[in-house]
């Protein structure tokens, strides 16, 4: 097994994970009145805040929404696509 086939093993599920916890973190803007350290809900905090943190002091809140997890899932889809789309330099790799 190559190199980059186990890096596309390993990067295409961590990225797809990623996209889905700041969709889950999406739809969580829409219920504020949810606690976000309570079970399952920290499940979906817990590894988005980190990069919401610092974008959000970047981006503020539009109209009272918080528009930060819609950047990233662009950013991480965009990321998924140059590294293990079907053009992706992983994929083309092997």
């Amino acid at each position: 097994m190559s190199t980059a086939t186990l890096a596309t093993w390993i990067f295409s599920p961590l990225l797809g994970l990623a996209i889905l916890l700041f969709i889950f973190r999406i739809i969580l803007t829409w219920y504020p009145q949810i606690d976000l350290n309570r079970f399952p809900f920290n499940l979906v905090a817990l590894p988005t805040e980190p990069f919401l943190v610092p974008t959000r002091k970047l981006v503020p809140p539009i109209g009272g929404v918080d528009i930060t997890p819609i950047i990233w899932v662009g950013i991480v889809s965009l990321l998924r696509e140059i590294l293990v789309g079907q053009q992706g330099l992983l994929t083309m790799m092997h």
